[in-house]
């Protein structure tokens, strides 16, 4: 049994420093489920459009759509990807903050490693997330 438990102090110092990795696991989290609403509408366009029959002259030509919603559905699918990958991190900078403080090992450079990449990870998932909106926002949206 450890004997040299960190003091209320201590602890209160390491909540607090978790507060702004929590924040950002509140967020990515949030991020997500708009991630992943969005792929769901581009899955029931999918589905609808290859619903359609080929002989439907009046609206087979929207079948045409079917390629760009393959590849925004892929760039979701990576964002999601990248966003999961942050939050994991975080979460493991939270957990390493803690177990750090509770043995008295010094932790800021594992921390900020962390930290950092798991904040590429959400810039990955962010420029996934522009270039699928950038798509979205084409041309092809307009038909009837």
């Amino acid at each position: 049994m450890l004997t040299d438990t960190p003091t209320v102090i201590q602890l209160s110092q390491v909540i607090s420093q978790a507060a702004a990795p929590a924040f950002l696991l509140g967020a990515l989290a949030a991020f997500i489920v708009v991630l992943i609403a969005r792929l769901n509408r581009i899955i029931d366009r999918t589905i609808f459009l290859n619903g359609i029959p080929d002989n439907d002259a009046a609206r087979s030509r929207l079948k045409a759509d079917l390629p760009r919603l393959v590849q925004r559905a892929t760039m979701l699918n990576r964002a999601v990807f990248w966003a999961v990958v942050g939050s994991i991190l975080i979460s493991i900078l939270i957990v390493v903050a803690f177990v750090t403080a509770f043995f008295h090992l010094r932790h800021e450079h594992g921390v900020a490693v962390l930290f950092i990449v798991s904040l590429g990870a959400f810039t990955t998932s962010l420029v996934d997330f522009a270039r699928e909106v950038r798509i979205a926002l084409s041309e092809y949206d307009h038909h009837g």
